[in-house]
């Protein structure tokens, strides 16, 4: 092994000798720059096949089992493992870049080969250099995974999904979980077979009317092309109109069928997310939302306008107004509009299409910023810089991870700038990569 290092850092010493003889003292090599580029991409793809299964036992193999015990045929669960490997590709390759980088750049400074071509004269920037490149290469590859090879994933295995659930209907019925199609929620408890225990049904039917049906045990039944029914026994339901709460229904049965028809199971199944969309339909999307939310938000600006002025003639006209008594419920009416009027201006879906048109770029290009904070890190590694570097860029790349989730959960539920909250682990990772480059390369 000695023998072998002392052959890569006189290759690399007879490299950098050869290029300064027509080079300015400090110029860059092209022999060092593949020779780090190669070596950098050895360790991404090392390290691209380790996050490459773990990603895929978690995401996908777990999935395919749950749909294997359902008696669906092998090879339509091996086509959805297919359509699901691009977002495990995206998913990867950043990870794959800092911890890849990172054990690159240690190794070649524990083994002094970073040493040889400082004190041959040459600078910072042939380590920095192919590092870059390299980055930028994979975050390019990611974004075309995320943005162009996930989206015809996502859609055919929506269309394939589609297909095995008209067929094997139970697949959406599992235990303890909830499921949504067009108007319908439906929470179940245990499920043992066909047999759902403590069924709980949220729906609206066609002329307004709300209703939620709740059911001891229910049995899932395949009705061909009428969809599914669930047969539930000791059913109660409550049914109440969405203006006027206060006029409701109820009713008990022993026996109960209820019906969810194909088309919402289709329709539930092939309604397609942002996740599942290029760059460039979300952004078309997030314009066409605007100009809705627009809209709306100017008629219900003409509302609130219309009960503050009618609130407003009532006080001044005094008790001497036939609306004088009126005025407590014009009050709450304003109040009302007003609330509406804020939960309009913070449009949720519109929230979610902007930040996964953010998470679209930060996540892929993450791999360039890891790059400046994996450089400086293993040039500071003393000894065991492969091994090192593999356990500091797991824990880091846990550590974005948890920014990521943590910035998706601000946006959605805070209210945070989409922007900020995609777009913040990329910040601090680049910030603090290039702080620590600062004091490596000019505070020695």
């Amino acid at each position: 092994m000695n023998a072998l290092r002392s052959g890569i850092i006189g290759k690399i010493a007879s490299a950098i000798s050869a290029g300064r003889a027509g080079e300015s003292p400090r110029a860059m090599s092209a022999t060092i720059f593949f020779y780090i580029v190669r070596e950098t991409l050895f360790s991404f793809f090392i390290m691209f096949l380790f996050f490459f299964a773990a990603f895929f036992i978690n995401n996908i193999l777990l999935m395919a089992q749950d749909i294997l015990t359902r008696q669906v045929p092998f090879h339509q669960v091996a086509m959805l493992m297919l359509f699901s490997i691009p977002q495990v590709i995206a998913l990867s390759a950043p990870f794959a870049s800092l911890v890849g980088t990172l054990m690159t750049i240690g190794r070649l400074t524990t083994d002094n080969e970073i040493l040889v071509m400082l004190s041959s004269g040459l600078s910072y920037k042939n380590v920095f250099a192919p590092a870059v490149v390299v980055g930028l290469a994979v975050s390019v590859g990611a974004f075309f995974a995320n943005d162009v090879l996930m989206p015809v994933g996502s859609l055919e295995f929506r269309r394939l999904y589609r297909q095995i659930l008209v067929s094997t209907p139970a697949l959406e019925m599992a235990s303890n979980s909830v499921i949504r199609f067009r108007d319908t929620v439906i929470v179940t408890g245990d499920v043992v077979g066909d047999a759902i225990g403590n069924v709980l049904v949220f729906d609206r039917t066609g002329d307004g009317e709300r209703r939620v049906i709740l059911a001891g045990t229910a049995a899932l039944t395949d009705d061909g092309r009428d969809g599914l029914s669930l047969d539930m026994t000791r059913a109660f339901v409550h049914s109440s109109r969405e203006i006027t709460r206060e006029d409701y229904d109820y009713a008990s049965a022993s026996m109960l069928r209820y019906w969810v028809p194909q088309e919402d199971i289709i329709q539930h199944m092939m309604s397609i997310t942002p996740r599942e969309m290029t760059s460039l339909d979300v952004y078309r999307e997030i314009q066409r939302q605007r100009a809705n939310l627009a809209l709306r938000i100017a008629d219900r600006q003409n509302r609130v306008t219309s009960a503050a002025l009618a609130l407003e003639e009532t006080l001044r006209a005094g008790p001497a107004s036939g609306d004088w008594n009126r005025r407590s419920a014009q009050l709450a009416a304003l109040e009302r509009e007003v609330q509406t009027l804020d939960n309009v201006r913070r449009d949720r879906t519109l929230a979610l299409y902007r930040l996964e048109l953010n998470n679209k770029f930060s996540l892929p290009f993450g791999a360039l910023s890891f790059v400046f904070l994996a450089v400086a890190i293993g040039l500071m590694v003393k000894k065991n810089g492969g091994q090192v570097g593999l356990v500091l860029g797991l824990i880091i790349s846990i550590g974005y991870w948890a920014l990521m989730l943590g910035g998706q959960v601000m946006g959605q539920r805070m209210g945070t700038s989409p922007f900020w909250s995609m777009w913040t682990p990329n910040a601090i990772v680049l910030g603090l990569g290039s702080i620590l480059a600062v004091l490596k390369v000019f505070v020695r």
